[in-house]
């Protein structure tokens, strides 16, 4: 059904994780956003809706950052670029980082792991990077994703023979492929291989990332709202892939774009345009502004 404002609505989802506070909220006071395929368009673009309405969002007191599989320096340009005030999330939530960019708090795989990630990496065939808090190290640079990934994040990698000597520091680790199904598998093993050693999610359907355990996106929320003194009843995150869903969970109302998957979208109490679309900045201007004062309880709610 439609309703006036042109926002389809919906029963409300039946897919809602028993740790979530729920999606009767009122106030919005904090929101969190996905980088990739949230904020930007796949061509890694900040459209003008998009940085207005995270500039609109700032000027009504509502607090906002960022939380993204992405290194602390490749934040950079995000950060100046939306003027952003509060720390930011790094390495999928592993690493809280400054808006200088100093690494305020960050938490390490363990040398053990991230041998054993590695190998099962090589066992499928899988190409591996390495992330230090302040390196991207791979063994062979060149190919497309390597090409992607630097300009994304504006640097190039560390080309090393090895990986022996930085696992101690390792941060994460992405297991490589154009080859979807090969990396699905892989990625099944690895969870298998590393238990609760690790996290592992996709960040993007060529990337599986191996972040420290007990890091994820549903941390990070977790940490700035305490910080910001903000009951999780109050945040909303809105992002795309499978690594969103646990910043999801934590948060009081999830937004799902609508180029995440079904599994996301299940996971969400609302769906926006895709990202090709603008769709952060209709969530913002539709569903998060029209809450920085108290409203009636939500349904789940679908913008076409």
């Amino acid at each position: 059904m439609r309703g006036a404002d042109g926002i389809e609505e919906a029963a409300p989802t039946t897919e809602e994780s028993p740790s979530r506070p729920g999606a009767s909220l009122g106030r919005i006071s904090l929101v969190v956003a996905d980088v990739d395929g949230t904020l930007l368009t796949s061509g890694k673009v900040l459209t003008e809706p998009s940085l207005v309405a995270a500039t609109r969002l700032q000027q009504r007191g509502v607090a906002f950052s960022i939380v993204s599989s992405r290194p602390p320096f490749g934040m950079r340009s995000l950060v100046e670029c939306l003027a952003l005030r509060l720390p930011v999330g790094a390495f999928n939530g592993g690493a809280l980082v400054a808006t200088d960019l100093t690494i305020l708090d960050q938490c390490l795989i363990g040398a053990v792991a991230a041998g054993d990630a590695l190998s099962v990496f090589e066992n499928f065939g899988i190409d591996a990077w390495l992330y230090t808090g302040n390196r991207w190290i791979v063994r062979a640079d060149g190919g497309p994703h390597i090409e992607r990934q630097s300009r994304t994040i504006g640097e190039r990698p560390v080309v090393a023979e090895s990986f022996a000597g930085h696992l101690a520091a390792a941060a994460k680790i992405v297991g490589v492929s154009s080859d979807g199904e090969r990396l699905g598998r892989c990625e099944i093993a690895v969870r298998r291989a590393l238990g609760e050693r690790a996290s592992v999610a996709r960040s993007q359907p060529y990337y599986v990332d191996m972040t420290p355990a007990g890091t994820d996106k549903g941390v990070f929320v977790a940490t700035l709202a305490r910080r910001l003194c903000i009951p999780l009843a109050e945040v909303a995150t809105i992002g795309d892939m499978e690594n969103d869903i646990p910043m999801f969970r934590r948060s009081g109302f999830a937004i799902a774009m609508g180029n995440a998957g079904a599994a996301v979208k299940r996971s969400a109490d609302a769906e926006t345009l895709s990202n090709e679309a603008n769709g952060f900045a209709a969530a913002v201007e539709q569903l998060i502004l029209p809450r920085c004062a108290a409203m009636p309880p939500l349904r789940r709610r679908i913008i076409r």
